[in-house]
């Protein structure tokens, strides 16, 4: 009995360190290597959610079990603070996964149609056109890298610009103020001026649309759009500023849902080989991360589901794929299912390990890493935006010298009609502010964007005994409002003094070809909205220069 008893407990003895070692923590992350990654943690790398505060919860589940390589937080009215904790949260998960390996964290960061101004509490960006009206690469770079930092305290680590299209086509649907504008060095230099100041800070830029999103008429949320130009055109205009990318160091390129007809006309670029592997990989020798446009886009869905989408996206060469808020438990699924059918293993193993060296790269595996406290550099940014948006508004057109206007009274009245979302209300109420500091009496209206018989009735009653009208139109890219159109053109009868003031798209000032007196703000900011205010009253030069053509 004795012998028995002395023979169990050596058995004990023995087992402990087997139990020990199930039992033990994890593997710490710095000593964790991509051969430590099964095949469903390394399809797991390759797919981004969409999410936001109020609906990160839905995927905690698949974050602990490591079916996420990554998220891109989406739009929402919430301060810096909830936006850090969500991210903070949302590691917290990715922590108690099998690996623990953690999430990369992406955002949309453009400015102007893209992006609010109350949207999770980063500042509101000048646009891409205001920028490149301003044209000064060196204070825009300097812009960007206070804004990438801010971003980085955040714990958002890649941030899904800038848009690089050259949009040489004023019916382009979607791109407008988005991009850069119309002239191929311009784009570049602009590009690469917010490339190197987010890199600089330690965030991914990611240049999009690849090829080339500047052309084309349709709008690839809703619609699989043809590139309508020659390769020429192609080679020329539009895929310089993308060459002029790689060549300075961008780390990700988005593809874009769009055919490209003489390069493969059955597929858009985002599942063509010859798009992503023959021309972005081997003649234009770029090695960073190829990320596709969001998959739950007709331009890459109306042809099947998401989880088919993603198959063709990462057998054609792409890294990360955008899922939207699709379950990630049924796209792993199912691209498992795929594994050397449709889907090589090796392309997903390449497509894996570049994703888990970027979040080596990005810092994301030193543990113990001390948090850096959300401070703002507000000051900063203010200054160098306040002083990019003097510079890129644009005076258009002006009647014998109208503009700066010089009042014939001590106490001019100012009568400024607007016709924008509400949601811009507190960006344009700084442009009354140089006017009431100069003790002109203000009447101002944000108006509809549709406006009503009330709205022009309440218009014209604000005109009444005014020294100066200003008006303000919008319209996003292509499309004009007919009803603001139509209230525009009666005001200007009214009076054809008016200033007119075009509030984003610069396209829209054709459609008033009788006003003498146009002014282009190239997206709503408080910044271009005090900037439009003051080449009026003549406290600054208008010194910005349209980047796209207005004839």
């Amino acid at each position: 009995m004795r012998n028995k008893l002395i023979s169990f407990f050596l058995f004990l003895i023995l087992l402990t360190p087997l139990f020990a070692q199930t039992n033990s923590a994890k593997k710490p992350l710095n000593q964790i290597t991509f051969e430590d990654l099964s095949l469903q943690d390394q399809i797991a790398q390759t797919i981004f959610i969409a999410t936001d505060i109020d609906t990160a919860y839905k995927y905690k589940n698949a974050i602990e079990k490591g079916l996420v390589g990554g998220v891109l937080i989406q739009w929402g009215n919430y301060s810096l603070e909830e936006t850090k904790t969500l991210i903070d949260k949302m590691q917290s998960w990715a922590k108690k996964s099998p690996l623990g390996l953690p999430l990369l964290i992406a955002i949309d960061y453009e400015g102007g149609t893209v992006y609010t101004p109350v949207t999770l509490g980063f500042p509101y960006l000048p646009t891409n056109m205001l920028l490149a009206a301003a044209n000064n690469p060196m204070d825009t770079t300097t812009l960007f890298y206070i804004v990438a930092t801010e971003l980085k305290n955040a714990g958002v680590n890649i941030n899904f610009s800038p848009v690089i299209d050259v949009n040489i086509n004023p019916s382009n649907p979607i791109i407008g103020v988005r991009s850069f504008g119309s002239d191929t060095k311009i784009v570049s230099d602009m590009g690469l001026a917010l490339i190197t100041g987010m890199q600089k800070a330690g965030v991914m830029a990611v240049a999009k649309h690849f090829p080339g999103h500047g052309e084309t008429a349709l709008d690839s949320h809703y619609a699989t759009p043809h590139f309508n130009q020659n390769e020429k055109t192609f080679r020329t205009i539009h895929l310089p500023p993308f060459q002029e990318a790689i060549k300075g160091g961008v780390m990700g390129i988005m593809s874009a849902h769009i055919i490209y007809d003489f390069l493969d006309n059955k597929n858009p670029a985002t599942f063509s080989p010859t798009i992503i592997n023959k021309l972005l990989k081997e003649e234009l020798g770029f090695k960073g991360i190829i990320i596709s446009d969001s998959l739950d886009m007709q331009g890459a869905s109306k042809t099947g589901d998401i989880t088919n989408a993603a198959i063709k996206s990462l057998a054609s060469g792409v890294d990360i794929v955008l899922t939207s808020r699709q379950n990630p438990a049924i796209t792993n699924s199912e691209l498992l299912k795929q594994i050397n059918k449709t889907l090589p293993k090796t392309r997903v193993s390449q497509a894996a390990q570049k994703v888990f060296e970027l979040k080596k790269n990005l810092g994301l595996f030193e543990e113990n890493k001390p948090t850096m406290p959300i401070k703002s550099s507000l000051e900063a940014y203010n200054y160098f935006a306040q002083k990019l948006s003097n510079q890129g508004v644009s005076l258009i057109r002006t009647d014998n010298n109208f503009i700066p206007f010089k009042p014939n009274t001590e106490k001019p009245q100012l009568c400024t009609i607007l016709f924008s979302p509400s949601r811009f209300a507190d960006q344009l109420t700084d442009f009354s502010a140089p006017f009431t500091q100069k003790g002109w009496k203000v009447k101002y209206y944000n108006a509809s964007m549709n406006p009503q018989a009330k709205d022009i009735a309440r218009a014209k009653d604000c005109m009444k005994e005014a020294d100066l009208v200003v008006v303000g139109s919008l319209q996003w890219a292509d499309r004009p409002l007919l009803s603001q159109k139509i209230a525009i053109k009666q005001l200007a009868k009214i009076n054809p003094d008016i200033v007119l003031l075009s509030l984003m798209s610069p396209y829209d000032i054709k459609n008033y070809p009788q006003i003498k007196n146009v002014i282009a703000m190239f997206g709503i900011s408080k910044f271009s909205s005090k900037a439009a205010a003051n080449i009026i009253l003549g406290n600054i030069e208008a010194k910005g220069k349209s980047p796209v053509n207005l004839n």
